[in-house]
């Protein structure tokens, strides 16, 4: 591929099949239909990308606001070869380079009209390979257009579409064809073909299903530790990111949690119970920033019912609804009271 820094900038996108009816670009049934399965590798890249939500809880601010500027998508976007595995079919990926420190690559679609064109102008910025292999973004959403006020923005990359076709044969029962094209790692070229190999529309009010991967920033969650009194110890800051399990992020970052006072609420006992919600010993209070943490499970409001202001940090998810900000937190909140 050609290094990201070399841009070739391309005319407006003109899908035959979408601005102009009139094309001969059509599939055979057969043909839409294959390269509507060959789709399924993103739409299981979708369900994978679902589960960094199931952590965080469905989001409840605007994540619009963890979009990255064009210019940075363009430097950060990448492609990595994937092994078939049980949850993900074997092919090229889109990812971002610094994916694994501040970046996540999210799955989003949207449905637009057809008829009038989508007005998108599209830039490739990795590419030139006799196999079609590249990456193709939005370089603008133009004003006027039927994707202007859809939710895509620049730096996106189109990674799959899919139109449904309804005939009413002889005023019979409406017939639905679904026709789709994979366009995800491919160059310029090799996106437009995918693109105007679709039917055209039948009537006005057609639309079509957009799939799109998008670079977002994750969220963050600044996170003040303050120790009890008597140990002198100094205030400890650290970074978290939203989905994060307040327990395990903090063990590694090397913060210890281990109330001397704590009592388990299964056996009366002591002794860590291994992240079950039942021994207490990684309770911390939280000062600032309750909001931010996951909802309060049943047994772990039970455990905690005198102390509304405790949390177990196993049960504990930071970020929750994808929210960035601050917390403070007390460890070991009973040696507080001591």
């Amino acid at each position: 591929m050609r290094s990201n820094t070399s841009i070739t900038k391309l005319p407006i996108l003109a899908v035959l099949s979408l601005l102009n009816p009139g094309a001969n670009a059509f599939l055979s049934p057969r043909t839409a239909k294959a390269n509507y399965n060959h789709g399924s590798s993103t739409i299981l890249h979708a369900q994978l990308q679902s589960s960094y939500y199931s952590a965080a809880g469905a989001p409840s601010v605007d994540m619009d606001q963890y979009n990255l500027p064009l210019e940075r998508c363009i430097n950060e976007w990448t492609a990595v070869v994937q092994t078939e595995t049980s949850m993900q079919s074997a092919g090229i990926y889109l990812r971002a380079k610094d994916e694994e420190k501040e970046l996540f690559v999210d799955t989003l679609q949207y449905s637009i009209q057809r008829e009038g064109g989508l007005g998108l102008l599209l830039t490739e910025i990795a590419g030139g390979r006799g196999d079609g292999v590249g990456i193709t973004i939005i370089e603008e959403v133009l004003a006027g257009g039927n994707a202007e006020k859809s939710g895509i923005v620049a730096g996106d990359s189109i990674v799959a579409l899919s139109i449904s076709n309804s005939n009413d044969e002889d005023g019979m029962d409406t017939k639905e064809e679904r026709f789709g094209v994979a366009t995800e790692c491919m160059g310029y070229d090799a996106t437009i073909d995918a693109l105007t190999s679709l039917p055209p529309p039948t009537s006005p009010s057609d639309t079509i299903t957009i799939t799109v991967k998008r670079i977002r920033k994750q969220p963050k969650i600044n996170v003040k530790l303050q120790y009890p009194p008597y140990q002198n110890e100094p205030d400890v800051s650290i970074e978290l990111f939203a989905g994060e399990n307040l327990r395990r992020a903090m063990l590694t970052r090397g913060i210890k949690l281990n109330d001397k006072l704590a009592v388990r609420f299964d056996s009366g006992g002591s002794g860590d119970c291994g992240s079950d919600g039942t021994c207490a010993t990684c309770v911390v209070g939280v000062t600032k920033g309750m909001e931010m943490l996951s909802p309060m499970g049943q047994q772990e409001g039970q455990i905690l019912k005198e102390k509304p202001r405790w949390r177990m940090a196993c049960k504990a998810v930071v970020g929750y609804g994808m929210m960035e900000g601050d917390m403070t937190l007390q460890v070991s909140p009973r040696q507080w009271e001591s």
